[in-house]
Parts: C-alpha cells; sequence; structure tokens
C-alpha cells in the first residue's frame, strides 16, 4: 500500500483533525475566553477542508477502506457547509441562555463529529464505515446534553446514547454476518459474493446493516429517537443534526446500497420502499398533533427522509442524483428554519418553542414571518418555490424506474403532509397577535436566514444546471 498516496487522498480529515487537536489546546489554555477565537477558527478549518476536498486526487485508499471519488465530494462539501452553520449559529443561543455559556468545546466535537461524517461517506469498507459513525455519535453524545443544568438535555444526550448504541450493536451484528458469509468487509468483495450464489445468511446481514443504517436518518420504525433528542437538544445542536449527519448517514445507505448491493437491486429495494413508505405516512401524520415546534421539524425530517429514499428505491444514477439533489434543498430549508426559531424568545430571553407563540408574527416580526413562510412552503413542496422540485426530481427518478405507485403515494402524502406546513403559515399570518419576540439576531443569524430564503425561492431555480450536472456525475461515480 502506498501510504503517501492515501494521506493524499484523505486530506480534508487529516485538516479537519488537525485543527481539532490544535483548537482542543487552545480552548484548554485559553478557557471561556478563547470560545469566540475558536469558533470562528473551527470555521475557518471546515472551509480549509472544503478547498482541500478540490485539491486531493480521486482514487481508493487504504488498501479499499477509503475512497476519493465524486460522490464523497458532493456529500462532504454539504456536511461540511451543514457544520460550519451549526456552529455560527451557536453563540447567540448560548449567550441568551441564562445558566449556559457557550465553551469552546463545542466547535471541536463538530470538528471530530466532521471527521467521522466525512469517513462515512468515503467509506469503502465496513470496518471504515462503522470507524467513522463511531466518531461521528461519540461528538454527538456529547453535544445533544451540552446543556448540562438542562434536565431536557442531560435526557435527550441519554436517549440518544442508549438507542445509538442499540442501534450500533445491530450494525455490528449485520458486518459479522457479512463478513461470516463472505469472507470480506470491502464492499466490491461482498457485491461481487451477492451477485454469485445467493445465501440467505449474507441477505440477513444485509438487513441487519440496514437496519443500523436507518436508526442514523431516522427512518420509520427505527424513529423513536428523533423527536425526543430534537426536542430536549439545545436549538443549534438540533438544526445541525437535523442536517449534516442526515447528509452523512444518508450519502453512507446509498453507498452501502449501490457498491455492496447493487448488482441484485431487486432484493434491497423492498426494504428501502417499506422504509420509504413507512417514514411518508407516519411523519406526515404524527406532525399534525404537535405543539412543540422542534417536535414538528423532528417529524418533518422523518418524512423528508421518506421522501430521499424514494429516489434511492430506484436504483439509478438518476434516482441517486435525485437524493443529492434532494438533500442539497432540504438541509438549506432544515437550517433556515432552526435560525427562525432561534428568534424565538420572550422578553427575558427565554426560548420558547410552542406553535402558539408564532400567533401573528407576521405583524410583530413581519421579515421573520416571510422568511419562516418562505421555509415552511418550501418544506411543503408548493410551487414555485425551490422545495417543489427537490421532490419532483425523486418522484422523476421513481417514475422513470418503473416504480409509479410509489410515486403517487409520496404526491399523495405530500399533499396531506402540506397541513402541518400551513398551519404554522395560517398561525403566523391570520392568528390573533402573541406577545412579539424582541428583535435579537445578529448580522451572521439575520444575513444566513436571507441567504436561505433566497436559495429556496423561485431564485433556486437557477442553480438547478450546476447542482444537477455536480449531482449526476456524483452519482454516476458509485456505478
Amino acid at each position: 500500500m502506498d501510504y503517501l498516496a492515501s494521506l493524499q487522498l484523505s486530506l480534508p480529515e487529516e485538516i479537519l483533525t488537525l485543527g481539532a487537536l490544535a483548537l482542543m489546546l487552545v480552548a484548554a489554555w485559553g478557557g471561556q475566553r478563547a470560545t469566540r477565537a475558536v469558533s470562528w477558527c473551527a470555521v475557518a478549518v471546515l472551509l480549509g477542508a472544503g478547498i482541500a476536498l478540490f485539491a486531493a486526487p480521486e482514487g481508493v485508499g487504504y488498501d479499499g477502506l477509503y475512497r476519493a471519488d465524486a460522490f464523497a465530494l458532493f456529500a462532504k462539501v454539504l456536511i461540511y457547509a451543514a457544520a460550519a452553520v451549526g456552529i455560527v449559529m451557536a453563540p447567540g443561543f448560548f449567550e441568551r441562555t441564562s445558566g449556559d455559556d457557550l465553551r469552546p468545546e463545542y466547535p471541536v466535537l463538530i470538528l471530530l463529529a466532521a471527521v467521522g461524517m466525512g469517513i462515512m461517506v468515503s467509506a469503502g469498507d465496513m470496518l471504515s464505515l462503522y470507524v467513522g459513525l463511531e466518531l461521528q455519535n461519540l461528538a454527538h453524545y456529547v453535544l445533544a446534553s451540552f446543556m448540562r443544568r438542562d434536565t431536557r438535555s442531560s435526557e435527550a444526550g441519554l436517549k440518544y446514547f442508549v438507542l445509538s448504541s442499540l442501534a450500533s450493536g445491530i450494525l455490528l451484528y449485520g458486518i459479522s454476518l457479512v463478513y461470516g458469509f463472505t469472507g470480506t468487509t470491502l464492499f466490491d468483495d461482498i457485491a461481487t459474493a451477492y451477485a454469485g450464489a445467493h445465501s440467505l445468511g449474507l441477505l440477513f446481514g444485509l438487513v441487519f446493516v440496514f437496519v443500523g443504517l436507518a436508526f442514523k436518518i431516522s427512518a420509520v420504525p427505527f424513529h423513536m429517537w428523533t423527536p425526543d433528542v430534537y426536542e430536549g437538544a439545545p436549538t443549534p445542536v438540533t438544526g445541525y443534526f437535523a442536517s449534516a449527519p442526515k447528509v452523512a448517514a444518508m450519502a453512507l445507505l446509498v453507498r452501502v446500497a449501490v457498491e455492496a448491493m447493487g448488482s441484485d437491486v431487486e432484493q434491497w429495494r423492498q426494504v428501502v420502499i417499506f422504509a420509504s413508505l413507512a417514514s411518508i405516512l407516519y411523519g406526515s401524520v404524527a406532525a399534525i398533533g404537535q405543539r412543540n415546534i422542534k417536535r414538528m421539524l423532528a417529524y418533518s425530517s422523518i418524512t423528508n427522509v421518506g421522501f430521499a429514499l424514494i429516489g434511492l428505491a430506484a436504483g439509478t444514477p438518476e434516482g441517486v442524483a435525485s437524493v443529492l439533489m434532494y438533500l442539497t434543498i432540504y438541509i438549506v430549508m432544515t437550517l433556515g428554519s432552526f435560525l427562525v426559531v432561534l428568534q424565538m424568545r420572550d422578553a427575558e430571553g427565554r426560548q420558547v418553542e410552542s406553535i402558539a407563540s408564532l400567533a401573528g408574527m407576521a405583524t410583530t416580526r413581519p421579515g421573520l414571518a416571510w422568511a419562516f413562510g418562505i421555509f415552511m412552503f418550501s418544506l411543503a413542496g408548493i410551487p414555485p418555490l425551490f422545495g417543489f422540485y427537490a421532490k419532483f426530481a425523486v418522484f422523476h427518478a421513481a417514475v422513470a424506474a418503473g416504480l409509479f405507485p410509489l410515486a403517487v403515494f409520496g404526491i399523495v402524502f405530500s399533499v396531506i403532509g402540506a397541513f402541518y406546513y400551513l398551519r404554522i403559515v395560517k398561525t403566523m399570518f391570520f392568528d390573533d397577535p402573541a406577545p412579539g419576540f424582541p428583535k435579537r439576531e445578529g448580522v451572521v443569524e439575520g444575513g444566513l436566514i436571507a441567504l436561505a430564503a433566497v436559495f429556496v425561492s423561485p431564485l433556486g431555480y437557477l442553480l438547478i444546471p450546476a447542482i444537477g450536472g455536480a449531482s449526476i456525475a456524483a452519482a454516476k461515480a458509485l456505478f
């Protein structure tokens, strides 16, 4: 093995690792005073890793454990961008939260999680898959319970730890079955074995691997942790959880399906279709009765995972490209929504999370209400907003692959699911005003909200050639 060539391939992960270690030392020596400096340096490290993505060569390294290709590059750009927003949106929240100040360990944990997510989307082997997944998880356990004085945050961290450990055990059991029936953990060799004589044990092993990954993307019926963790975790952490880790887990699931199991699409397609239908149905119905905005957005994320899985079920390069397109638009809509949720505070600066508190926001905070309305309409897939194109892309890929009933089901439940998004808009624009939220957003937060709103507006369609071309190139790298 040429270690120098492998190190060149994994340059982004090396930059993130060294940056995280250096900033950890700065945090230890500088203490609380270094928090803002560490945060902005962490964003700079993510930017440097993003630049390294385009400078690093493509290829397979570490004896097949690591893949640097167009698919990994696309996913990592989304992950690093979402991680940077997750860091930027935190200082204002923690400064306004009584009893808990932002500590410099927060951006360091996100950098370490980004290393794990990068390994996940570049995995070419079950072992590197698991190492990346657990590196991400270890950082996320701490982030979920970051507000130590808040019982809800501590509970969220504990629930996430227990249920994620269970999912990791299931995943490990699946990997052990795959290894036992194939004698290898490399995706290419598993695909060769899978294309040969069909083994029931191998099939069971890959199903268990799918189950473990389904937990990470919050697909039904492995979604049970999502509403509680999203509600209990600090709001910047929740926004981060709903974006970067979702992209990493979905990209990993796509790579395993296409590279390790791509020789027999019909076998794994059934599992993906079931998870897609169940996630869309349950997420759409369960979100209707929610009164907490973060819980509602948690069920929204479950529904959106179901829509993304429609593209994967197609099992074609166009289907994978539609998944990447969907993820790109989804993370902007989601991060924009959580940036608005961060502004929901009473006169004393305490976080307000009830949907009823949004009443009349079009009168008290019109700019914020219009931005939130755009995000809600876009998440509902209402034209001409950019979120409509995300759904259109996955439905088109499904129809092209002959999955017409699946596309029809998705369209029908898009209409049903639009109810809870439109309820938010109705509350903001037509209900009697509740006590208004004082204007507190900084220049950075306000700018990010405006950029996200412009991106998901009809102006976003101008980016289709660029995003579409990159996504199809990324998808073809897997086939």
